[in-house]
């Protein structure tokens, strides 16, 4: 496993299980898995930036990422351009420009079509690109995707986070 020195993750499906949850009173609740967020806080500690990328914009999502300290959020980003909303292949490149870093230093965790140009992008870089178990048949078909064992929202990103941390463990040996 590469270097990584940026982390980044879409939300529903891969934060969350990907339900929708109402109250009666119309209030909007998402399930977030602790695992996950001490994955991204445990990277954090490593010196990799970490951050979302999400379709959606909702006040439960910025709560989550002040939550973790994330050092990127964006929300509102979709997956085609349309008046002057970015994709989330534009928002990682700028990301990687201000930071210095190409696609090869991303790890980026999609589940669904608005993450496929991104996913694609990061695996043919030599980047990590990769999804829970439950992501969409055309996420899992991409050249060189990671497929996670665990679901969006059970532990998915936790995995991955482990498996990059003992990554950089090995790494820190071979110095």
């Amino acid at each position: 496993m590469k270097q990584i020195k940026l982390f980044l993750t879409d939300v529903d499906g891969c934060l969350t299980d990907g339900g929708m949850y109402y109250g009666a009173s119309g209030e909007e609740m998402k399930r977030f898995c602790v695992y996950d967020g001490m994955g991204m806080v445990q990277l954090r500690k490593a010196g990799i930036k970490c951050g979302i990328l999400t379709s959606e914009t909702t006040e439960i999502v910025a709560r989550r990422a002040k939550k973790l300290q994330l050092d990127y959020l964006f929300m509102g980003v979709g997956s085609q351009v349309k008046q002057g909303v970015n994709t989330k292949l534009q928002t990682c490149q700028d990301i990687c420009a201000e930071l210095g870093i190409g696609l090869d230093e991303v790890c980026y965790v999609g589940d669904d079509i608005n993450d496929i140009d991104l996913l694609e992008a990061v695996a043919k870089a030599g980047g990590i690109a990769a999804c829970p178990a439950n992501a969409m048949p055309k996420v899992q078909s991409i050249s060189g995707i990671t497929i996670l064992s665990h679901r969006g929202g059970d532990g998915a990103i936790r995995e991955l986070c482990d498996k990059i941390l003992e990554c950089e463990k090995l790494n820190n040996y071979d110095r």
